[in-house]
């Protein structure tokens, strides 16, 4: 299928340009900042303008070549980095004894001279240069000569995140997507201060990561694809550049190997890991819940054990995800079993465990953290066993399929996505409140949010972007703003100044009845 969105592709007409205000008020951004005081003269970038960063970091000096990257097609400017300490002009400082800013937090102010972004760490910088980026008119993000002019409102915002986990999940299991479509889409993660890029690797329609120890995983077992297209893995180079790029944009990646259930490319890939010896045929169709590892063969172990080995030597970050939902085929006490082998093992190779809430029914290994997805229908049990484990020390990510879901249909008439979930229109994806979602989780138990775009029906960049966006933001916001902040009819006024921004990069995107879009 074709790009199905119904916005314009390239620049935003002229038209919108003109209707646009001279100067985006100060923090009227997404993820809304924490503390926004306005006031005094804005800024304008001039072909004056230099971008400062302060000493000798390359990470600085990294951030500020990527905010000239920006800018310079659409001003047309020079706009030079450089590290001689200037005052005025665009300056970028790292801070190191600026502790209240934490991890990722920063500080902008802007004025008649210039505008200062000040974070403690290299990710708080690029969260600010974000901000910044957002301030300055849509048109910034053409990739041709705009008319300017080029302000920043005037006045200081101080910015820490609510949560520390704020992902986005792609499964490159049910339709294959290539290094460069993976990239896309972090750069677009990335503008809205998404720091977790959940990678679904593995699945029963596909497996995408190349393993030396069991070659047919990827070269037989990722051959194909829903609906029997031509599939598609990724060798380790290539896994390793994904990884690469997404820590540029100060993106944690997390690799996601599903097991025991939701494993039908390995079991066809290699029959010893089938109870029976037998491999099935390799799967391109959509249902759940009929594969399952053997767990009573030791060779299910030798294979996890192998395949954890190679996957954690080339992912830096700090977690493995091992699935563990939908396991209808195993028996619940294998599935304790399993689980009590396996995550072990994550541990034996240096990462912390993540798996869907389904972990939760066994024992969670100490430090483990459960991805909770259930919705509406959740029977009441299931949510109690997960508040149970959460009160016990197991962290919880919150991604509620019928508010977080990506892959949902907006309305009835969506003709992409899937509705077993409901329908869900971008003001249920964002009017609900991660910190109070699940009844008897406190808010310290949660780590965070992710919203999960499942592709079942997704196949192109413009299907991701047609399905994410304007979604994604409104979860970015909720994982990154203040709860008191949290505001639809705040919110869908700044989401609406975003649909120019995304014309202008290009990008697809659902045009909802319910924002009110420029000119629309």
């Amino acid at each position: 299928m074709a790009g199905v969105g119904i916005s314009c592709v390239g620049a935003a007409p002229a038209g919108e340009a003109k209707a646009a205000p001279a100067v985006t008020p100060l923090g009227q951004v997404i993820p809304v900042p924490a503390k926004v005081d306005a006031g005094g003269s804005p800024y304008e970038i001039t072909s004056r303008t230099r971008i400062h960063v302060q000493g000798k970091s390359r990470e600085a000096r990294a951030i500020g070549e990527e905010l000239a990257k920006v800018l310079r097609p659409s001003t047309g400017y020079r706009l030079p980095v450089t590290d001689d300490g200037g005052r005025d002009g665009i300056r970028l400082e790292l801070i190191r004894t600026a502790k209240d800013l934490g991890a990722e937090g920063y500080r902008l102010e802007s004025g008649r001279k210039g505008v200062t972004v000040v974070a403690k760490e290299p990710a708080g910088l690029f969260h600010g240069v974000q901000t910044l980026r957002q301030q300055l008119p849509p048109r910034v993000e053409a990739d041709s000569v705009q008319k300017g002019p080029w302000k920043v409102a005037g006045g200081r915002i101080e910015d820490t995140p609510r949560f520390a986990y704020r992902g986005a999940m792609l499964d490159v299991s049910r339709h294959f997507f290539t290094v460069d479509q993976v990239k896309r889409y972090i750069d677009q993660m990335a503008m809205y201060k998404v720091n977790k890029l959940h990678l679904h690797i593995s699945d029963d329609q596909g497996w995408r990561i190349a393993v030396d120890s069991w070659p047919r995983l990827a070269e037989y077992g990722g051959s194909t694809q829903v609906g029997g297209g031509k599939g598609g893995y990724y060798t380790k180079a290539q896994y390793k550049e994904i990884v690469r790029y997404a820590g540029s944009r100060y993106l944690e990646v997390i690799p996601e190997i599903d097991m025991p259930g939701h494993t039908n490319a390995a079991l066809a890939s290699y029959a010893e890991l089938n109870c029976d010896g037998v491999a099935p045929p390799l799967y391109t169709g959509t249902n759940v819940g009929f594969s399952s590892l053997c767990v009573a063969k030791e060779v299910t172990y030798d294979f996890v054990d192998d395949v954890i080995r190679e996957l954690a030597a080339i992912t830096p970050g700090k977690y493995l995800h091992i699935g563990g939902d939908e396991a209808h085929s195993t028996p619940h006490e294998d599935y304790v079993k399993f689980m009590d082998r396996v995550q072990p093992i994550v541990a034996k190779y240096g990462k912390t465990v993540m798996g869907w809430h389904q972990l939760t029914g066994g024992n969670p290994a100490e430090g483990a953290i459960a991805q909770y997805w259930g919705y509406d229908q959740t029977g009441q049990e299931e949510r109690d066993q997960v508040a149970a484990a959460a009160k016990k020390g197991t962290k919880l990510v919150i991604s509620p399929a019928d508010r977080a879901y990506l892959d949902m249909k907006y309305n009835k008439d969506t003709p992409l996505g899937l509705a077993w979930a409901g329908l869900v229109e971008v003001d249920r994806s964002y009017d609900w409140d991660p910190g109070t979602y699940l009844e008897g989780v406190p808010e310290s138990a949660v780590f965070g949010v992710e919203a999960p775009l499942w592709s079942e029906t997704i196949s192109t960049s413009e299907h991701i972007e047609f399905m994410a966006f304007p979604r994604l933001p409104g979860i970015a916001e909720l994982g990154w703003s203040p709860a008191s902040t949290h505001d639809w009819e705040t919110y869908k006024v700044r989401v609406a100044a975003q649909g120019p921004r995304w014309d202008a990069l290009g990008m697809d995107y659902y045009k909802s009845s319910k924002v009110p879009w420029p000119n629309s």
